[in-house]
């Protein structure tokens, strides 16, 4: 079963389809260690790795597992980052969100922002019941974006993941359907 890869558009962005045009910016984007820090990954030293990310994007929509984004600012077409929802399960209606935005994007609200477009367009077309996050506990930032959007943390996985030969702890967020506020649109950072 496909799924559609949608074109979301929020007052600042616009989430859409990775193009072949993305592999510059994807690039950059996961080959700096500051903002991999927290992620469960080693930055890219390859190029090709974007571009195998972005095949596996079309693979993903292809298959019927998730959906993954890339994020623009509407005013300038800037490259924000990305965002998605993958290990989609139709049957127990679930499945987990995602983001990475470029270090000068950050403080700007622009991850809760298309989180929570996403989020809609995930429970009002895959019909959701619950949706699941995870955040290294060191990375406060990303644990404040998933709860100005409505997750709860449910818990810590210990010791979950080995970076670089660095140990860390992740926080396992869960948002529910009846919990989820769609016009709950938090206000943008200035």
């Amino acid at each position: 079963m496909t799924l559609a890869t949608p074109v979301l558009h929020t007052a600042r962005l616009r989430l859409r389809p990775f193009t072949d045009a993305d592999a510059d910016p994807l690039f950059a984007l996961h080959s700096s260690a500051h903002v991999l820090r927290y992620w469960d990954s080693p930055p890219w030293t390859e190029r090709a790795r974007a571009e195998r990310f972005i095949a596996m994007c079309r693979k993903t929509a292809d298959e019927g597992t998730g959906a993954r984004v890339a994020i623009d600012r509407a005013s300038d077409g800037a490259f924000v980052g990305w965002c998605g929802l993958v290990e989609w399960n139709p049957v127990h209606r679930s499945a987990s969100l995602g983001y990475v935005l470029d270090e000068a994007m950050w403080g700007h609200g622009y991850a809760t922002e298309a989180a929570h477009a996403l989020l809609r367009w995930a429970f009002d077309t895959l019909d959701l019941n619950r949706v699941q996050a995870e955040a290294d506990t060191r990375n406060v930032a990303s644990a404040r974006v998933l709860e100005k959007i409505g997750f709860v943390r449910e818990g810590t996985l210990r010791e979950d993941c080995v970076v670089n030969g660095e140990v860390s702890d992740s926080w396992v967020f869960g948002l529910i359907r009846r919990e989820w506020r769609p016009t709950a649109v938090p206000t943008p950072a200035r």
